[in-house]
C-alpha cells in the first residue's frame, strides 16, 4: 500500500506539472500594431577620425627649450606650441645684421668715391679742352696738350673703376642680405607654432630633448570636422549619396545615437572583404571621445512615414518566414507576415497583419507554441 501511494504521488506530480506546461495560460505582453516612422539603414563599423590633423616636427636640429602645452589642450591657429635653444642662431643673425650694416657703409663709401671721380673726370675734360684750343693757336706746345689727354684717360679709368666698385659692394650688401634673411628664418623655425585651431592630443617630446627635422614634437587635429571611417559592405552602394542623414552610436556608449551625416563615399574597395570606406561627419560628439574609438554608423537609405510597424522583439521567424503571435480567444496564434524596411526601431509589415491588431511576446523569456492559453500583462 505503501508503495502504491507513493507511485500515484509521483503520478500526481507529473501530471500537475504536464497540465502545467501544456495547459496553463502563459503571461504575455501585448502590443497594439500602429502606423509610424520606420527607416530603413545602411550599418557600417569603423573608427573615430579627424579630418584634418598635423604632426608638429621642427624644421631644424636642435635641443627643446620649452613645450609649452600639453595632451588634451586646446590651441588656436598661430600659437606657440615649443621652443629650440635659439642662443647660436640668435648670434648668427647679429652677426649677419653687422656684416651687412658694414656692407651698406661700403656702397656708401664707393659711391662717394663715384662721385669724387666724376669730378676729377670733369676737371679733365675742361683741362684738355682749353689744352687742345691753345695747341691750335700755337700758344701751347704738344706736350702740354699730351698732359691734358693723360690726365683724361686717367680719369675716366678712375670713374669705371668706381663704378665697378659700386657694383661689387651692392652685390655684396645683397649677399649679405640674404644671408641675414637665411639666419633670420633658422631663427623662426625655433618657435613651432600651431597651423590651425585644435586640439593636442598626444605630446611626445619634452624639454632638453635633441629633436631633427621630421621627429614628432606633439599631434594636434582640427575638433570642428571630425567623422567616422566605417566600412560598408559593397551591396549598399546604390543607396547611398552624400548628405545621408545617419546616426553613430559609439562602442562607449551603446545606449545612445548621435546625429550624423554622410561625407564622402570611399573610391576602392577592398578586395578581399568586399567593402568600401564611408565617411560619416558626427555633428555631436560624447563627453568623453578618442580618435581612434570605435563605433557604428547607421545610414538612412529609405523612410516610410506611414508603415505598419511591429517592433522588433515581436516578431518571431519559422523557416526563415517572418512572422508573430497574436491573441485569438485567448490562445497564442501565429502568423506570417511580409516585412519591407527594416529600421531601429522595427520592420514595416506590408502584408498579413492589420492596424490595431495586438501582437504578443512571451514575458520573462519563456516560449509560445500556436494554440497555448495566454493571459496578457
Amino acid at each position: 500500500m505503501r508503495t502504491a501511494l507513493k507511485w500515484l504521488m509521483v503520478a500526481l506530480v507529473i501530471g500537475f506539472a504536464a497540465y502545467r506546461l501544456k495547459f496553463a495560460p502563459v503571461t504575455v505582453v501585448a502590443h497594439k500594431l500602429t502606423r509610424g516612422s520606420v527607416a530603413s539603414e545602411v550599418v557600417g563599423t569603423g573608427t573615430l577620425e579627424a579630418r584634418v590633423e598635423a604632426t608638429i616636427s621642427p624644421k631644424i636640429q636642435g635641443r627643446l627649450a620649452e613645450v609649452l602645452v600639453d595632451q588634451n589642450d586646446p590651441v588656436i591657429a598661430r600659437q606657440l606650441l615649443a621652443k629650440l635653444d635659439d642662443a647660436e642662431w640668435r648670434e648668427q643673425v647679429a652677426m649677419a645684421k653687422a656684416g651687412l650694416d658694414a656692407a651698406v657703409a661700403t656702397v656708401e663709401r664707393v659711391r662717394a668715391d663715384e662721385g669724387r671721380a666724376q669730378a676729377v673726370l670733369k676737371q679733365a675734360q675742361l683741362n684738355h679742352g682749353r689744352a687742345l684750343d691753345l695747341r691750335k693757336s700755337n700758344v701751347s706746345a704738344e706736350a702740354e696738350l699730351d698732359k691734358a689727354i693723360e690726365s683724361l684717360r686717367v680719369a675716366e679709368a678712375d670713374l669705371k673703376r668706381g663704378q665697378s666698385a659700386i657694383t661689387e659692394a651692392e652685390r655684396q650688401r645683397v649677399t649679405v642680405e640674404k644671408t641675414l634673411a637665411y639666419h633670420e628664418a633658422r631663427l623662426a623655425d625655433t618657435q613651432l607654432r600651431s597651423p590651425f585651431n585644435g586640439l593636442v592630443v598626444r605630446r611626445d617630446r619634452d624639454a632638453g630633448d635633441v629633436v631633427v627635422p621630421g621627429s614628432s614634437v606633439l599631434q594636434i587635429i582640427a575638433t570642428n570636422d571630425l567623422w567616422i571611417s566605417a566600412w560598408v559592405d559593397e551591396s549598399a552602394m546604390p543607396h547611398l549619396t552624400n548628405g545621408q542623414k545617419a546616426r553613430v552610436v559609439f562602442r562607449s556608449e551603446p545606449a545612445r545615437s548621435f546625429p550624423g551625416e554622410v561625407a564622402r563615399l570611399g573610391r576602392q574597395m577592398d578586395r578581399e572583404t568586399r567593402e568600401f570606406i564611408v565617411e560619416v561627419s558626427v555633428k555631436v560628439l560624447p563627453a568623453n571621445w578618442a580618435v581612434g574609438q570605435r563605433a557604428e554608423v547607421y545610414v538612412e537609405a529609405a523612410r516610410n512615414s506611414s508603415a505598419l510597424v511591429i517592433p522588433k522583439d515581436f516578431i518571431s521567424w519559422r523557416e526563415g518566414k517572418a512572422g508573430g503571435f497574436v491573441e485569438e480567444g485567448g490562445k497564442a496564434r501565429w502568423k506570417e507576415i511580409a516585412v519591407g524596411l527594416s529600421g531601429d526601431t522595427g520592420f514595416e509589415i506590408t502584408h498579413g497583419m492589420n492596424e490595431g491588431e495586438h501582437v504578443i511576446k512571451p514575458d520573462g523569456g519563456k516560449s509560445l507554441a500556436e494554440g497555448q492559453r495566454i493571459k496578457t500583462r
